[in-house]
């Protein structure tokens, strides 16, 4: 899974129109989960606008300091915990995020696997800059032998504990989606029913900008500027998984932090994905059920879509090629149009 800070993600562009009055739109950006924050807020006043951004960093730090993967945290000290045999007492909150991220871990049938953190770590990708070095096969089999599990992971009256000593967790797949459900209900518990919150990528959508949806560009992998653009309404969110900014490059072989938990190597031959989510976890969703998608590869996306239920779903594959379901193809606009993507039904 992605290593929670500084996760890679597609970037995603809020494309507003020029202002040319006094607009009542908020912008506020932070760094926060080692990526970009963004929160835009239309149809509030300044001091009011300000004081529910500040509200929503606070959470967003909170959340930092509580699901790190490599420094101190308490999912750190957890995985610690595991690592020896032991259990542990954790939080209400961590309890609901690991009973959940173990359902989805689940309802993907184990493409999505938090558990995998060691593997992530064994590539390199627990540190804010990657070395270009290749792991020994001996290390990755036998953490594919040991084969870590959400599954593994058993929680009784508030204590943790692992059957299985290899388990080492890495929300980073998660988290940040968790992250964007978090912000839509402190917003609405503070009045504000129109904003649109971008961590890194991931991007949830509140009410409208004013009289018209948010509208957001999807980053081309290879390309500076938007591939397409999308109008995304209330409740709606946005999420890409991609291999371009979080990997390292071994000669002309591109190794990205998205590792498959079946052969303990990065996946190769996607570009990106990109789901579009809807509903109460609509945020949460848009994080995790990209993965995989990315993970089950160009042969086995579309069946990965249906497990996760997205019926708005694209994938570019090695090559370049834009393939994509109907119900997405109604939503995009892309910016060159001469695109020929290939519908999947």
């Amino acid at each position: 899974m992605a290593a929670l800070f500084r996760l890679f993600t597609i970037v995603i562009f809020l494309l507003l129109t020029a202002c040319t009055g006094k607009e009542p739109l908020y912008q506020e950006q932070g760094y926060v989960f080692g990526t970009l924050v963004e929160i835009s807020i239309y149809g509030e006043d300044e001091i009011r606008a300000k004081q529910a951004v500040k509200t929503v960093m606070h959470e967003f730090q909170r959340l930092h300091e509580m699901l790190h993967a490599w420094q101190p945290s308490e999912l750190s000290e957890l995985n610690a915990t595991f690592a020896k045999g032991e259990s542990m007492a954790i939080s209400a909150e961590l309890v609901a995020i690991l009973q959940d991220a173990g359902r989805l871990s689940r309802q993907s049938q184990g493409l999505f696997n938090p558990a995998i953190g060691g593997l992530v770590q064994l590539w390199g990708f627990h540190a804010d800059d990657f070395k270009p070095v290749q792991p020994d096969e001996k290390d990755i089999a036998l953490w594919v032998a040991a084969n870590p599990q959400m599954s593994d992971i058993s929680i009784v009256h508030g204590r943790t504990q692992s059957k299985n000593k290899f388990v080492q967790l890495d929300l980073g797949g998660y988290a940040k989606g968790y992250a964007l459900d978090r912000a839509a209900g402190l917003l609405h518990q503070q009045g504000i029913h129109n904003a649109l919150i971008n961590i890194g990528g991931n991007v949830l959508a509140l009410g409208q900008h004013g009289k018209r949806p948010w509208r957001v560009g999807i980053q081309h992998p290879r390309k500076s500027g938007a591939l397409a653009t999308l109008d995304l309404h209330d409740g709606e969110a946005i999420g890409t998984s991609g291999d371009y900014q979080r990997y390292f490059m071994l000669g002309s072989v591109r190794y990205c932090h998205l590792i498959n938990p079946h052969s303990g190597y990065p996946m190769q031959g996607v570009q990106a994905v990109t789901i579009l989510t809807h509903g109460t976890h609509a945020g949460t969703l848009s994080d995790a059920a990209s993965k995989p998608l990315f993970i089950a590869g160009m042969h086995g996306w579309r069946a990965a879509a249906t497990q996760m239920g997205l019926t708005e779903a694209m994938l570019i594959d090695g090559q370049g090629i834009i393939h994509l379901t109907a119900a997405l193809q109604k939503r995009l606009e892309f910016a060159d149009k001469n695109i020929r993507p290939v519908i999947e039904p």
